[in-house]
């Protein structure tokens, strides 16, 4: 007896629970949808002893619970989350459709009384004022669910028929060594759950007189069992284990008797009494049952369209139109597949195969009246059958195709329509998938959301790569530009030092200016890779007088051009580093200069505080007495064109000054004519808001 009883106990841990056709097919009609809640999971598992168990199982187990506390079913699908619940929901309805584990026998009796156990539970518990409502439901929903794992190790059948009473725990010890008691709370320990709900499954049958002194969900579970299973005219004194009084049970019976029937009516459940045992059981006719068979297609056909989007985001490009095609043949026993995609507005033919080359040269405008762009068009299956008033178009396809059927599946994406999956069939094959509609439906779908996430993920890809290099470019560009200022400087100050050395004067002046400008160099370099603005503070008068000094000392500037600085008395503090404004005057004086071949005046003037839109500001002026800026050159001043300067870096320099004034926080502005060209610079002043009486004026 102890090798048997082992052995049941083997088969218990791989067996499958059965869960009610009606929660699945609701849970995934639930799961299709885009976003779900825990709770409305939660209520619909609640009233499915399998199903619950599944759940329980796999969030009590060591892979999600690893600090071993027991927890109900709202916490374990917190812990499971939507998705990880969504499979075990399908899971579990491919394994129930395609593994019957008992076929014949009728489990809606078995749930109607799950069902009603659990309620009347969960009343007692409140009427007890038993703190564990929910848990009481639930040992109500799993109190039989050893019955239920007994039915799926074999050989159970006729067991699982007979009514659930001594009796049957009696026939089950002699048979098979454990009643289902034992097994449910033998199992229910082993997934981990709460003791106490694992002692009251293994007393629900034991005679009231021995639970008196028991926890009170074992005394609570084993009258609910009891009333779930009697009339109401046989209730005396059942109700003094609980603390209860007759009239108390009949009152929870009525309210209960409600409850269940719009639960049950809800799952299409039948309330009707079980079977009386019998001494042989014979299973019954098998009848077609609509609702098993309809969800034993929901489930294929999901399981199927998931199974070919884990293939799908698996591929890319050529390759993911080659998958869809061919899984298509697979699926629905295609001859053959076309893929026609839209583009610009006509269904271009895409080979897929290498027999297949010359339909790209097949080209349907939508508005075709072809079946092809009818489907797209209607956004619907389309069956079409040789015939000749068929389109052209549609006959030459069927030929090409060498098929008497062909049916064309738009493939539809967030509301856009990416072209046609049309397969091939014979009329035997037509006829068979005729009625398949939604699966059709359904795996095109998929496959369009496929082939839109990969072109839409391909397209950002290249728009990146295309904006890094762009943007590589324009700041290698602007590197070279920046540094060919200072390295110019350089040159030109080299000059100088041979024609000093020869003469021996000193050179210290120069070597400072060498060294400053190397500097600078590597600080230009810098601040274009960072981005980031130095938080300093500059006099502008020094930098002034420095730029000036640069271009009057070294062989830069022609003898024929002369600058003019009018600097003010004052010292006037901007909100910049030093860095940035040399490298604007810089570029400015440089352009004066090269806008005077003929000479002429260069003025550089600060005009001291100047207050704009609420701002301080520093005004600088630089001006040139050259011929002016034409009219299209100035109408896109600041944007980087080419110019009649020779090199790579030609019109890029009043763009890079215009980026280096807003960088910095300041404007810059262009007067230009036939008297010459002047540029106003307005660099954010240092002087704090506060102290500006004109800047306070203007917010208040």
């Amino acid at each position: 007896m102890q090798r048997a009883d082992q052995s049941i106990r083997n088969k218990l841990l791989v067996a499958r629970l059965p869960v009610m056709p009606q929660i699945l097919s609701k849970l995934l009609a639930l799961c299709q949808r885009d976003e779900i809640g825990v709770g409305e999971l939660a209520k619909l598992i609640a009233h499915d002893a399998g199903m619950a168990v599944k759940v329980l199982n796999v969030a009590n187990g060591a892979a999600y619970n690893r600090n071993n506390r027991k927890i109900g079913l709202m916490q374990a699908l917190n812990v499971l989350g939507v998705e990880m619940t969504k499979t075990l929901v399908i899971s579990e309805s491919i394994f129930q459709t395609f593994n019957s584990l008992s076929p014949g026998v009728e489990l809606e009796g078995f749930w109607a009384h799950a069902l009603k156990t659990a309620v009347i539970a969960r009343e007692l518990a409140r009427k007890m004022s038993y703190p564990h409502s929910e848990e009481a439901y639930l040992a109500g929903l799993l109190h039989d669910v050893g019955r239920l794992a007994l039915l799926g190790t074999g050989g159970y059948g006729s067991n699982f028929m007979a009514r659930d009473d001594e009796h049957l725990c009696s026939v089950e010890m002699s048979s098979m060594g454990m009643t289902h008691a034992e097994a449910g709370a033998w199992l229910i320990e082993r997934w981990n759950l709460d003791s106490f709900m694992a002692d009251s499954v293994r007393y629900h049958h034991e005679p009231i007189g021995r639970l008196k002194s028991a926890h009170p969900l074992i005394r609570l579970l084993c009258l609910a069992h009891l009333l779930s299973s009697h009339r109401t005219d046989a209730l005396e004194g059942m109700g003094e284990i609980c603390g209860i009084s007759d009239e108390e049970l009949k009152a929870i019976l009525d309210a209960v008797e409600a409850q269940t029937r719009t639960a049950a009516a809800y799952f299409g459940i039948s309330l009707g009494e079980a079977a009386a045992p019998a001494a042989e059981y014979s299973p019954p006719a098998k009848s077609e049952d609509k609702r098993q068979a309809r969800l034993a297609d929901e489930v294929r056909n999901a399981s199927l369209v998931s199974a070919a989007a884990q293939s799908f985001s698996r591929c890319s490009g050529r390759e993911l139109l080659e998958t869809i095609a061919r899984t298509a043949c697979v699926l629905f026993n295609f001859d053959d597949t076309l893929l026609l995609l839209n583009h610009a507005k006509a269904l271009t033919g895409v080979p897929v195969t290498e027999n297949q080359q010359r339909i790209s040269e097949i080209s349907i405008p939508l508005t075709d009246e072809s079946a092809a762009a009818e489907s797209v068009q209607k956004r619907q299956i389309t069956f079409i059958r040789r015939d000749d008033s068929l389109s052209i178009v549609d006959q030459q396809l069927l030929r090409s195709m060498k098929t008497e059927y062909l049916v064309y599946m738009p493939l539809i994406a967030e509301q856009s329509c990416l072209g046609v999956l049309a397969g091939g069939l014979s009329a035997p094959q037509a006829a068979e998938l005729w009625d398949s509609e939604r699966f059709l439906k359904a795996y095109a779908t998929q496959a369009a959301a496929s082939l839109k996430s990969a072109t839409q993920l391909r397209s950002e890809i290249e728009k990146n790569i295309a904006k890094i290099n762009k943007e590589h470019q324009e700041a290698s560009r602007k590197v070279i530009h920046e540094v060919n200022n200072p390295l110019s400087i350089i040159k030109n100050y080299l000059g100088v030092l041979d024609d000093k050395i020869a003469r021996n004067e000193p050179i210290v002046e120069e070597l400072s200016v060498l060294n400053e400008e190397i500097d600078r160099v590597g600080r230009i370099v810098g601040s274009l890779a960072s981005q980031e603005a130095e938080p300093e503070t500059t006099e502008i008068n020094g930098v002034l007088k420095d730029v000036v000094r640069l271009f009057s000392i070294s062989r830069y500037l022609p003898s024929s051009v002369n600058i003019v600085v009018n600097t003010g008395e004052k010292p006037e503090e901007i909100a910049c580093a030093a860095d940035p404004l040399k490298q604007i005057l810089l570029n400015l004086i440089k352009n004066a200069v090269e806008a005077l071949p003929n000479g002429g005046t260069i003025e550089i003037r600060n005009n001291g505080r100047r207050i704009q839109d609420g701002r301080a500001y520093c005004e600088l002026r630089i001006s040139d007495t050259g011929t002016g800026i034409p009219a299209e050159v100035l109408a896109n001043l600041f944007s980087p064109v080419r110019s009649s300067k020779r090199g790579e870096n030609r019109g890029l320099g009043l763009s890079i000054i215009h980026d280096l004034v807003k960088k910095i926080g300041g404007l810059i502005s262009c007067d230009s004519g036939p008297a010459g060209t002047t540029f106003t610079v307005l660099l954010p002043s240092a002087i704090a808001k506060a102290e500006n009486p004109k800047y306070a004026a203007a917010q208040s």
